[in-house]
């Protein structure tokens, strides 16, 4: 945990932030964020999706004051990027996900909360504006899963995000090769006494927590369990098969996250962004598709969202900024981010976010420079 909060150095583009932020944290910390599952060949392939499309502009059209603003669950957002539930902020900034959240909130966009993260659900709430959902796991315990969600709705979060793509844990062996832990004096926040208030000793440790507390056999009928005792927005992280997303309609959620967990769970798994057109067929407009993984440009923003997704969920870009400069530089990171989809919408000659289709977008063969 750094002792000093320091002022967010300059940048032209977000995969810089990657390569200042690891001169910050310590080198446990930078592998745990950065790394993926084995050989991360899903890794690398969630950034080189947004290679396969190139676009085709139109011109002569009034882009003098593009629409960025959409909505997400009915939450308007200021352009179409979420902040992606991740753990443990602390290992990048004392503040945490308070931090965090202000930066969203700053960023006129939903700060998602980790069901491990540093700081409760309760403090993230009381220590930040803006809207908030929770992702959360189907534990084996079915009341600590209840207990979180009864909290999120008391504490205002507007929605579930369960994440199913974790029955156990994937094998990061750069985690593996630095020995992962959570530092002394950092703990889940979420769980302030008992056995899964600390675990610290080792990547073991984590993968204990999640053999021991996650539950391996959760299925759809869980989901309805879910949205009976919660009352709220649900929104499943994690598909990637059309199959599962028509499953899902069938099971009323709300909402789909396309997500292959960032690449860190199973490896040669299918890039995100590949299967996001199968999945926004499959679902047929009955819910709002979201997608994460390797959005690092303003273009990535725009590629997803004439695919067919309702925006994007950002993770690893916003943890550097927390890193570099706390609250201001998760602000810095959406603003950026920001920036790029306002200039790149005004090129490709389309007056709104809304207006995007496949029709902006012509599919560039595997293996062409």
């Amino acid at each position: 945990m750094p002792a000093t909060v320091h002022a967010s150095p300059s940048y032209q583009n977000l995969e810089q932030l990657e390569q200042l932020a690891k001169g910050r944290l310590s080198d446990m910390a930078f592998q745990y964020i950065v790394g993926g599952a084995e050989d991360e060949v899903t890794l690398r392939a969630n950034r080189a999706a947004y290679h396969d499309y190139r676009f085709m502009p139109r011109v002569l059209r009034d882009v003098s004051d593009v629409r960025l603003g959409t909505t997400a669950l009915g939450t308007k957002i200021a352009f179409p990027a979420i902040v992606a539930p991740t753990g443990f902020h602390q290992l990048c900034h004392p503040e945490g996900e308070v931090a965090t959240a202000q930066g969203a909130s700053d960023g006129g966009t939903i700060f998602t909360a980790s069901t491990i993260a540093n700081c409760s659900l309760e403090d993230i709430a009381k220590g930040s504006e803006g809207p908030k959902w929770f992702q959360l796991y189907v534990f084996r315990d079915r009341s600590v899963t209840e207990s979180l969600v009864k909290r999120a709705k008391k504490a205002g979060y507007k929605a579930l995000v369960l994440t199913v793509d974790l029955p156990v844990h994937g094998r990061r062996e750069r985690d593996m090769r630095t020995g992962f832990h959570l530092p002394k004096g950092l703990t889940m926040g979420n769980f302030p006494a008992g056995p899964l208030a600390s675990r610290s000793g080792g990547d073991s440790s984590l993968k204990t927590f999640v053999a021991e507390q996650f539950d391996p056999s959760v299925t759809w009928e869980d989901v309805k369990w879910l949205r009976k005792v919660s009352g709220l927005p649900v929104v499943v992280k994690g598909v990637l098969h059309p199959e599962d997303a028509a499953l899902a309609v069938q099971h009323g959620v709300d909402g789909l996250v396309v997500s292959n967990h960032g690449g860190r769970q199973l490896d040669h798994t299918v890039a995100t962004l590949d299967a996001l057109p199968a999945v926004v067929d499959a679902v047929d407009g009955k819910c709002e598709v979201f997608l994460d993984g390797g959005v690092r440009r303003g273009t990535d923003v725009l590629k997803a969202v004439a695919l067919g997704a309702r925006a994007v969920l950002v993770g690893r870009p916003v943890l550097w900024g927390l890193s570099l400069g706390g609250r201001r530089g998760v602000a810095g990171v959406l603003d950026h981010l920001r920036n790029e989809v306002r200039t790149s919408l005004q090129i490709l000659g389309a007056p709104g976010i809304d207006e995007l289709d496949m029709s902006y977008l012509v599919p560039q063969p595997s293996g062409k420079p």
